[in-house]
């Protein structure tokens, strides 16, 4: 028998929308206000927790291909990449950057290093935490 979940799996898109929009504005929020890649990871693996909650495992993987191992994997190389990349150019580990470019409309827009960091901070927590949470539920 099986049963009519019309109200959960709508609820669910509406509501994973929301919370992909608040992780991407807690992400880039982060490097001037509270926020950054761990929080923004964990706002965004939450989104990918509750659609696995709401639709099964196989419904999830078919919509979204994703190794998130593989996503863990490379945020790590990510992060340690940047780190690594400031060492290339004669500064301590992790040192950070800061450079401006003048976009026709928007103006001028501050770019820094610090986001690629981030970038790969979140990747390895969404890629863990996702990880994480397949392997008990395939377990049960």
């Amino acid at each position: 028998m099986k049963t009519n979940d019309v109200i959960l799996h709508t609820v669910t898109k509406v509501a994973v929308f929301i919370i992909l929009t608040y992780g991407v504005h807690l992400f880039l929020a982060g490097h001037y206000e509270p926020g950054g890649g761990f929080v923004g990871g964990l706002v965004l693996a939450s989104a990918f927790v509750l659609l696995l909650l709401a639709f099964d495992i196989e419904t999830v993987r078919l919509g979204m291909p994703i190794d998130f191992k593989l996503l863990a994997a490379a945020g790590a190389f990510i992060s340690v990449g940047t780190g690594l990349a400031a060492m290339a150019f004669g500064v301590p580990f992790l040192s950070q950057t800061e450079i401006s470019a003048t976009v026709p409309i928007l103006g001028e827009i501050p770019l820094a290093s610090v986001v690629l960091f981030e970038a790969g901070v979140a990747f390895a927590v969404i890629g863990t935490v996702v990880t994480i949470i397949i392997s008990i539920s395939e377990d049960v």
